[in-house]
Formats: C-alpha cells, structure tokens, sequence
C-alpha cells in the first residue's frame, strides 16, 4: 500500500519518537520551517516534542500519543521525525497498528527510526520512507540534492534514477552553519556486478539488527533488495560492526531471498575504505553470485536520498553502466 503522495497545502506533522526537538537550535527550526514552507507544506508539531529528560528523549506514552495523534488527524498527509536517537524501537509493542493500518500517509525519517519503518511495513503493509528528518531541512547549505530527490519521492509517482551526489558533507553542520567543507564525491562503488529488481527493506544496519526475531522485521520474501548503512558511533570499530551485524542478516532463515545490497556512504571516522568493504564482501560466499553496490548518498552523511521501505528498486550494476531506479507503484 502506498500513501497518496503529497501536493501543495497539505499537512506535514513533526514528532519526536526518539530524541526530542529540545536539541534543536533555533537557527535549525527557522531554516527548516521554510523549507517547508517554500514547498507549499503546512508544518504542525506535536504536543510532546519539546519533552526531554535524562536521556533527551521523553517517555514512552509522550510519544506513543504523538505518533497516534498524527495519524489519526485527517488533515496530516505526512508524519516526520524530528531526528534520529536510540530508542525508537521501545514503542513498538505500544502501537495500535490498526489505527496506522487504517490511516495509510507518508511516514519519513532515517537513523534510529530505521525501526520504525521497518516495523510500520512489517506489521501493515504500507510503504514508508527512509530519507531526511525534519531537522535535516535545517541545513542552510549543500540541501539541493537532498531536497531534489525527497521531492521526487514525495510529490510524483514515476520511477526515478539515483545518481551520485558531486559533493558530500561529514560534518556537524549544525554547530556552524557556515563553516561548511564540501568533499568530492567519488561515485558509487561496484562491488559485484550484476542485476536484480525487488523489495527495498533495511536503514541503519545497527538498527535493523535489532528487529531480528521480532515480528517487526519484515519477512524478506523473493527478490528483496537491502539497503543498509551505518553510522560512526563506534568510530574504527564500526568497520568490525557492520562486517558481524551484516553476517548476522546473513544468518536469518530467509536471507535465501535477498538478490541484491546496496549500501550506503560510511563517515569518515569510521575508516571504512573500498578495499576494507570488498575485504569483508568477498569474505562471505553467499553474497558472492548477487549485485553490491556502495558508496551510495544516503545514511550519516550529506547528502541524503529519499528511498521508500517496501517499494521496488531496480539494480543494474555494472562498471560504467551502474543505476539504480525506485518504483513506488
């Protein structure tokens, strides 16, 4: 099920399921509500958001309230996070599933709510969005990319191509607005070359993880592409982190299914580098025969794509011939 896509005028309502707008400067907010505006969006807040306690987030029912108010309020047409964090799954087992079934909108954010979009697919069906978060919009500059392909996503329901940004960011931008180092794009990196069409599932990989055997990670049914990508928390670490929770996904009972991976770009802290992920890659014999591609704008750098979780996505993999093609219909 896909929600219907946004026009001009509607309804987006902001809420915090994971860490509160409290730590949103200001400047942030401005930045982003136009943003919004110039879309011709109207922008709504729950009444929880400002909530924050000792772990800057708020309690289960604060938000719990928030999400259901949203999307049982007939005039939202979208529901965005205020941002990422780390406790986004502790609401799963307290959401009336059958009031998001039977109020189907646009659902977007990325990071910790990796398990929300997941879960939201998994338990009804409806097709969400991994992509920029309400605070995201809040970048003054290098949004352009980010802002070309969320409306592409959002507004319009024709296949799209990806291509590679020219820049990224790995920085945090929201200490200084202006002080912004932009860094050359090397492009997408072809692991294994090849071509596969089907289910997009995944998000943040150290999020993902979490739903293994839950009844919110989805079944990965025939030809299910995953995108996956991971953050710098643990800085060099994250190289050995992402290599065990990817054996992990490897290790689930329908990973028979899986044709294809695309992977997300790695911060730099991480030090991941092309010839450590082909290491890790290469080390695993059952991805050997599928498509892998890398180094793709979306995850803990900017800037971001917008991709829908439970939508189709078509691979073509090659060297000089590499695409990537998202089917919402």
């Amino acid at each position: 099920m896909v929600p219907e896509k946004l026009e001009q005028g509607d309804e987006v309502r902001v809420i915090a399921p994971s860490q509160s707008m409290a730590i949103i400067s200001n400047e942030t907010r401005e930045i982003a509500n136009k943003r919004f505006e110039d879309m011709g969006l109207k922008i709504t807040f729950g009444k929880h958001v400002e909530e924050s306690d000792m772990v800057r987030s708020s309690s289960v029912e604060s938000r719990i309230e928030d999400l259901h108010n949203a999307f049982a309020d007939k005039n939202v047409k979208a529901v965005l996070p205020v941002i990422g964090g780390f406790n986004s799954n502790q609401l799963l087992d307290y959401i009336d599933w059958d009031l998001i079934k039977n109020n189907p909108k646009i659902f977007c954010g990325y990071s910790d709510i990796t398990a929300l979009n997941n879960a939201i697919y998994a338990k009804t069906g409806i097709v969400n969005y991994s992509g920029p978060a309400y605070s995201t919009f809040g970048q003054k500059k290098h949004f352009e990319y980010t802002l070309e392909y969320f409306k592409k996503a959002m507004f319009k329901s024709e296949e799209f191509e990806i291509k590679p940004s020219d820049e990224f960011t790995d920085d945090r931008w929201y200490l200084n607005q202006e002080d912004r180092k932009p860094i050359k794009n090397e492009g997408f990196w072809i692991i294994n070359e090849g071509e596969a069409e089907g289910k997009i599932l995944g998000g943040n990989i150290s999020t993902f993880y979490l739903l293994n055997g839950t009844q919110y990670r989805p079944e990965f049914t025939k030809d299910t592409i995953l995108f996956l990508e991971d953050d710098e928390w643990l800085g060099e670490d994250t190289i050995l982190s992402f290599d065990r929770n990817l054996q992990s996904l490897i290790s689930q009972n329908d990973f028979d299914n899986v044709s294809g991976i695309v992977i997300g770009r790695f911060q730099l802290n991480s030090k991941m580098t092309r010839e450590k992920l082909d290491f890790i890659i290469n080390g695993k014999k059952e991805l050997k025969d599928m498509p892998i591609i890398a180094n793709i704008d979306f995850g803990h750098t900017s800037p971001l794509i917008t991709l829908p979780i439970g939508g189709r996505v078509s691979l073509v993999v090659e060297n000089n011939n590499d695409k990537i093609k998202m089917i919402t219909l």
